[in-house]
């Protein structure tokens, strides 16, 4: 990064905390910090569980019990443990606090209309467009991509989920007892590694690579979930996975694909995979590829 593009996102920054009024003690007028009105927003009419708070947020578990417990005195909102499970809490809004729910959304509006209103009807579409590309970008450099566990309950998630797909997209369906089955002993160092993609720390895509032989790697389960999609975490969990192929003692990757995923077949072609003849028996594959690393 050079140091004009760190000095205009702090510029950006400045501009915008400025105009939105997040150094204000009483933040749209309405008595609390941005922190707690945000936090009141976040909970909503339908309430949200703590842990969904903690993640979408950003917030420590201290910081969060700070600012609900301040709520809570106001009589804004309440925090209740889940019926079932005495570990989990659910905090909702009193009719207080629903209020106190609609009058900032009303005041959100009203802001919004101030920021757009001196413009002309030509520059308030180029800063809507211009706020949607940062919030897309910014939401892209939110996703983290580490290795973890691949028999862990979020790993698990996002196979069942990868599996859904592909019953849904190939044309021929998709049986698990028929494709090349690997267990997740294959995926742990020296053997291999699975990776998930996590969005505001819920899972949002995975991939994994295993060695074949000494110096061969082969990388499967490689998916994105809707919400995730358009954001560059395909290319991203690609080069990580590559990236661990090397560490592994790998001089050559493999993977293969079905037809109906183009966009897969398009990613790895943009990214040096030259197709090769089968590898293997799997089925459900209709395309092999290969890249040096």
């Amino acid at each position: 990064m050079s140091k004009l593009q760190v000095d205009q996102i702090r510029s950006f920054n400045r501009t915008v905390t400025r105009r939105i009024g997040v150094l204000e003690d009483s933040y749209l007028r309405r008595g609390r910090p941005l922190g707690e009105a945000r936090l009141l927003f976040e909970i909503g009419p339908e309430g949200a569980g703590l842990g969904a708070l903690r993640s979408r947020l950003g917030l420590d578990s201290g910081y969060l019990s700070r600012m609900l417990r301040s709520l809570e005195t106001h009589g804004l909102a309440s925090v209740d443990k889940l019926d079932g499970d005495a570990r989990s809490r659910f905090a909702t809004l009193t009719e207080k606090g629903r209020a106190e729910h609609a009058a900032y959304d009303a005041l959100s509006d009203d802001l919004a209309n101030s920021i757009l209103e001196p413009l002309s009807p030509a520059a308030q579409d180029r800063l809507v467009a211009a706020m949607a590309e940062v919030e897309r970008l910014l939401t892209a450099a939110a996703v983290t991509i580490g290795e973890e566990d691949a028999n862990s309950a979020d790993a698990q998630q996002c196979m069942a989920l990868y599996i859904e797909e592909l019953a849904t997209r190939f044309e021929e369906g998709f049986d698990t007892s028929k494709g090349n089955s690997v267990s997740g002993s294959e995926f742990i160092r020296p053997h291999g590694s699975f990776l998930i993609a996590r969005l505001d720390g819920s899972p949002a895509g995975c991939g994994a690579v295993r060695m074949l032989d000494a110096a061969t790697a082969e990388i499967k389960r490689m998916w994105v979930a809707p919400s995730a999609r358009g954001l560059g975490v395909a290319g991203r969990m690609l080069h990580k996975l590559e990236e661990i192929a090397r560490e592994l003692g790998a001089q050559t990757v493999y993977l293969d694909t079905n037809r109906a995923l183009r966009e897969a077949q398009s990613l790895y072609k943009r990214d040096g995979y030259a197709e090769i003849k089968p590898y293997n028996d799997n089925p459900y594959a209709d395309h092999w590829f290969a890249k040096r690393l």
